[in-house]
């Protein structure tokens, strides 16, 4: 209680910040959760910034070092925020908050960030706003993002990748009036999806699929009971011999192989949850008894092997969102998450709209996988709301949706 009343900074105590809705609403959004350090800057909705810093050094290990993603993130995080508000514009006083993701995530990765926003927040006097980093991925579809003619890449002296997904200037009109009439432009907007909706949220730590009523409405209706289908494709890759990170390349080879070339097992999993742990064992089984026959199998049907396996992890997750579908007689269904951007899955999800009447919603590629401005878009949508969080706020690696 003393270490709260002490960092409880001055707008909380005696409102000298002061939200006006007639002001621009400036939300800097920072991300740590895994090994990606991201900062990202959204205005009044609008995205002006995003900088994306990859940590290559897990490459060696074949995933992520949890020790040496904390430690990367400490050497990011600066200078990444930086960019940050230099491409989005805007000066660190003309900021209204700062959303970080809270959990779930890596304890350690996580502290760099939830550290860094707490401390950034303090010196500046201005509120702080702590994300759930799968909600976020849900509220990614929120992103307004109008077209630029190109994106920026920029890289640093340290070997990091910056990348500004988006840089805008843009004229203010307004349409700030009342936090009311921003969330109803949302929700009636045609590029996002209409509440109620599905999503199916899939990553390399989490596969859910959620019904989202409202932007702070979810409830997870089923969701994995051990491994994510992300990790499937990791381990697969890790098996076949490809570099971490190894589901975007199985998604490359399969793109030339055939789907029904090998039949793996599915698992029988009750209601709306999923389970990969299974088809993982029957894949390492697979591969160990094919090279024992021959030691080049892998190599003369890796094509084949990852349309198999992706075909395969696509069929599970698609059956599932089917039957939810059906239960709850929904026909908004969005996907979010790093494994949103496999192009097979894409795919297979146009072509079940097409059969099933689904109206269908799928994020840029940027906004798949881990990054700021879906941290930033949330942060948003809790400002408007005026949800805040205090300096006594803790990570939470294990943070549930609901």
């Amino acid at each position: 209680m003393l270490i709260e009343k002490y960092f409880t900074p001055q707008w909380k105590t005696t409102g000298a910040k002061v939200i006006n809705m007639n002001n621009t609403i400036n939300i800097l959004g920072i991300e740590s959760s895994c090994d990606d350090t991201a900062a990202a800057v959204i205005q009044n909705g609008k995205l002006l910034s995003n900088i994306i810093a990859n940590q290559s050094i897990h490459q060696n290990y074949g995933g992520v070092v949890p020790e040496l993603a904390s430690r990367a993130h400490q050497q990011n995080i600066i200078p990444v925020v930086d960019q940050a508000l230099k491409l989005a514009g805007i000066k660190k006083n003309e900021l209204s908050a700062i959303a970080f993701t809270r959990g779930p995530g890596l304890m350690g990765s996580l502290l760099v960030g939830n550290s860094f926003s707490k401390t950034f927040a303090l010196g500046l006097n201005i509120p702080l706003i702590e994300v759930n980093h799968m909600q976020a991925h849900i509220l990614a579809h929120f992103i307004q993002t109008p077209e630029l003619p190109k994106s920026l890449i920029i890289k640093s002296e340290t070997d990091m990748d910056f990348m500004s997904v988006q840089q805008l200037e843009f004229n203010n009109n307004g349409n700030t009036d009342a936090a009311i009439e921003i969330l109803k432009s949302y929700k009636l907007g045609t590029n996002s999806p209409k509440f109620p909706f599905l999503c199916l949220t899939v990553s390399g730590g989490h596969t859910q699929i959620v019904i989202v009523k409202d932007f702070f409405e979810m409830k997870v209706l089923g969701e994995t009971i051990d491994d994510a289908a992300g990790e499937a494709f990791d381990k697969a890759a890790k098996i076949l011999g490809l570099p971490y990170p190894g589901g975007p390349l199985i998604d490359k080879y399969a793109k030339e192989g055939n789907p029904k070339a090998f039949v793996f097992t599915r698992p029988k999993v009750s209601e709306l949850n999923y389970s990969f742990s299974g088809l993982k064992t029957a894949f390492i089984n697979f591969i160990t008894n094919e090279t024992a026959k021959n030691p080049n199998f892998i190599e003369l049907n890796k094509a084949d092997i990852c349309a198999s396996i992706q075909y395969t992890i696509i069929d599970i997750l698609m059956k599932k969102l089917i039957l939810a579908a059906k239960q709850y007689s929904i026909n908004q269904i969005a996907i979010a998450g790093g494994v949103s951007a496999n192009s097979e899955l894409r795919a297979t999800i146009n072509i079940l709209a097409k059969q099933l009447g689904w109206d269908i919603y799928i994020p840029k590629i940027e906004y798949c996988t881990d990054n700021a401005a879906m941290i930033a878009i949330t942060g948003y949508f809790k400002y408007l709301k005026k949800d805040f969080t205090n300096q006594a706020i803790t990570p939470s690696p294990r943070y549930g949706l609901c």
